[in-house]
């Protein structure tokens, strides 16, 4: 009888892994980073030996890093067995693992440099930019509603999740003591009033669930609202002197940041000429958004200046995109008028923490945080209200002001977490996964009061039938 392990992404949203045993291979549901944390640093650093001997197919549901982004730390361990992904997510995780190894690389020099003056032993690399190569050369990648062998009792299907491009939901048909069983991972679902991205599909039919919880204990802010509150904050930030800081995601928030601000240039409710994205992997990733437009929401393309041919000249007139470390520290000289995209959108590195630096103190300056922010980071401790945080080994005083517009979101809020699971023709066997203990909780009760569906927290470790 096939079997699910729950090994990451359990009681909390990063981390993402599943261990999948049928009577013919073992298949490993996603091997994402953790986030958030030294504890989190510890947990990418330990081997995957191990499972890399054991399994024979690995899923990966979307590039975003919590989901894939140590797929190349299985390899480097040993792991030679194809990766399953669609097809815009393979073009993103050529961008994000190349950008993830560069970054985790001097992440690691400093690390060292610190440990060989306390004479502690240095750390070995969790991936090298080789690993990733090899990585690459593992993938596998199918369009959306295509059905794929995986082995004699398994086969793959992915359908559109509505979060990234590339995103997917992971349809699992398993033969399962002497029956088939559908199990159905949601991925991360899309929220059906992002901008660029399609709704969600949903299957009609499942045994079991894994279901995100990220947003289980609460909507989002309706968008037009949002949207409002986002050009209120920037008039007061042009009226103020002051500059904007929006720390964001490459992928996914990123564009629909610049979306936003284009429209509102057309119009005539941005009166910042100064916008920079500055991010070469944000950069990147919205160079082949815009190369993939066709399979944006057709909608919200058509006269948004995407469907044109030029980047930065059609979707924002006056966009500067900062490539280089020089034109990215020319940027801490502007002390106002300016609106800077940057990354990491939780805060934990990149060149947003430059820029948080230079202008965290300054009260005329706007922190417009637009996406989830996990325990540990120092994201979550801006959400939060922390008075002072720690920069580059100093405290820094945090007279800034923190705007968080949760309407942006590219996460279903509880309601379309709801409505989602309760499209299923019968009440499949649902578990929450990718989300901290309070949202699980809220949409576990959810669940039951409104779908009739007992829905299951696991716990790490936790093994169940299929």
């Amino acid at each position: 009888m096939a079997q699910i392990t729950f090994l990451g992404a359990v009681g909390e949203v990063t981390g993402s892994r599943y261990l999948i045993e049928t009577d013919s291979a073992t298949l490993l549901l996603e091997c994402g980073l953790h986030q958030g944390g030294s504890k989190a640093e510890e947990q990418n650093r330990q081997s995957l030996a191990q499972l890399a001997r054991q399994v024979d197919a690995v899923i990966v549901s979307h590039g975003h890093l919590d989901h894939s982004g140590l797929v190349p730390r299985l390899v480097h361990d040993g792991y030679r067995g194809p990766v399953y992904c669609t097809g815009g997510t393979f073009e993103l995780l050529e961008i994000m693992w190349r950008d993830a190894a560069q970054v985790l690389g001097r992440e690691l020099e400093w690390e060292n440099r610190w440990r060989e003056r306390a004479g502690k032993p240095l750390l070995e690399p969790v991936y090298l930019p080789e690993d990733v190569d090899q990585a690459l050369g593992q993938c596998r990648y199918f369009p959306y509603g295509q059905s794929v062998d995986l082995c004699a009792d398994a086969r793959l299907l992915f359908r559109d999740a509505g979060h990234i491009l590339g995103s997917a939901i992971v349809e699992l048909n398993l033969q399962s003591g002497g029956r088939e069983q559908r199990l159905v991972f949601s991925g991360d679902l899309g929220n059906p009033r992002s901008a660029l991205m399609r709704d969600p599909e949903s299957p009609d039919s499942a045994d079991l669930v894994l279901l995100e919880s990220t947003y289980g204990n609460r909507d989002h802010r309706p968008l037009e609202d949002t949207i409002e509150e986002f050009a209120a904050v920037l008039e007061d930030a042009f009226e103020q002197g002051g500059n904007v800081l929006i720390p964001a995601f490459a992928v996914g928030r990123t564009q629909e940041i610049l979306f936003h601000l284009g429209t509102l240039r057309r119009q005539g409710r941005l009166r910042q000429q100064r916008i920079f994205l500055d991010s070469p992997m944000a950069i990147e990733v919205t160079e082949l958004y815009h190369r993939r437009r066709r399979v944006l929401e057709a909608e919200d393309v058509a006269g948004s200046g995407w469907e044109t041919g030029q980047l930065a000249e059609s979707i924002l007139p006056g966009l500067q995109l900062s490539r280089t470390v020089e034109e990215s520290m020319a940027i801490n000289r502007i002390h106002g008028g300016a609106v800077i995209i940057a990354g990491s959108g939780m805060c934990t590195g990149g060149r947003i923490r430059h820029h948080l630096k230079y202008n965290l103190g300054r009260r005329n300056c706007r922190i417009v945080i637009a996406g989830f922010q996990a325990q540990g980071t120092l994201g979550r401790q801006l959400v939060d209200g922390a008075e002072t945080v720690r920069l580059f080994g100093e405290d820094h005083p945090v007279r800034a002001t923190v705007h968080t517009l949760g309407g942006f979101s590219a996460h279903a809020g509880q309601s379309e977490l709801l409505a989602w699971a309760g499209r299923f023709r019968t009440r499949p066997r649902v578990f929450l996964v990718h989300g901290e203990p309070e949202a699980q909780q809220a949409l576990q009760r959810a669940m039951k009061e409104q779908l009739g569906i007992d829905a299951v927290i696991p716990e790490p470790g936790q093994t169940e039938p299929v």
